[in-house]
């Protein structure tokens, strides 16, 4: 799983799997799932009110079955 910030158009974008999406769906003001042809879902996209949305600042993860973990930060 991936999860990428963007500050510049305030955009959060979690990629839960592999696989290319091939349709998008506006499931609630602002948020976005990503599908694959099969309807699994790939990806959600939070567009340009994402830290209204969510707090941006944190993330928690817990009972993940943890290999590797990076971090960077734009700028």
């Amino acid at each position: 799983m991936e999860i990428s910030y963007y500050p510049d158009t305030d955009s959060l974008f979690i990629k839960l799997r592999p696989g290319a999406e091939a349709t998008g769906e506006e499931v609630a003001p602002g948020i976005v799932f990503h599908y694959t042809p099969e309807g699994e879902v790939t990806a959600i996209e939070m567009d340009s009110r994402a830290s209204h949305l969510a707090d941006v600042t944190k993330l928690k993860a817990e009972g993940m079955p943890t290999v590797s973990i990076s971090h960077s930060q734009a700028g």
